[in-house]
């Protein structure tokens, strides 16, 4: 018996689930960022504008790859852009880390789900974008110190050691990134 929301990739080589815990400990928000549309679109998705990508924010000790680990591959749009997840297999974008296993934060793809609702209702909406103005958020302090929380949570309990995105000894990630030039990553958005 599976404890937790089990999750796929689009062709099914990458299968796993999400605790219990980290599903009831996360955030679902949405963001409408132009990195996180760019990534999309290089993964060959749809592109998702002017809707946002929605993800479920958590810590990787809940994430458990059940089948397929090794298709895991790694898209940064900069040298030190955060490190998206995605299935090498077909493109299927899996989650947002940040550069340590240290900073145990993932914000997982919703879509993984069959039913992104089981997630929980969005409860932030990050980069709004207001013509003629600078982007807002919607829910940012509750995001945020979400975020912080399960952070020092998870290095309290030394839970930040169980990822599937990286050898916790070296801290190198579990897979060579492949890292997007600024000319690259801009003409994704054209």
């Amino acid at each position: 018996m599976v404890d937790g929301l089990t999750f796929s990739c689009k062709c099914g080589e990458v299968q796993g689930h999400l605790s219990v815990a980290a599903r009831k400990a996360g955030t679902r928000v949405q963001c409408f960022c132009a990195d996180c549309r760019a990534a999309e679109i290089h993964l060959t998705q749809r592109d998702p504008a002017p809707h946002p990508v929605d993800l479920f924010q958590t810590t990787p000790d809940g994430l458990h790859i059940t089948q397929g680990a090794d298709n895991l591959r790694l898209l940064r749009l900069s040298p030190r852009g955060l490190m998206r997840w995605y299935a090498g297999c077909c493109g299927t974008p899996i989650g947002n880390t940040l550069g340590k296993p240290g900073l145990p934060f993932v914000g997982l793809n919703s879509h993984l789900f069959t039913d992104p609702a089981t997630l929980g209702k969005v409860r932030a909406k990050a980069f709004i974008s207001r013509p003629g103005q600078p982007p807002r958020s919607k829910g940012a302090g509750r995001m945020a110190f979400g975020i912080v929380t399960r952070m020092i949570t998870s290095r309290l309990s030394g839970r930040w050691r169980e990822t599937p995105f990286f050898d916790v000894e070296s801290g190198a990630p579990v897979a060579e990134a492949e890292v997007l030039s600024k000319k690259a990553r801009d003409a994704l958005l054209r």
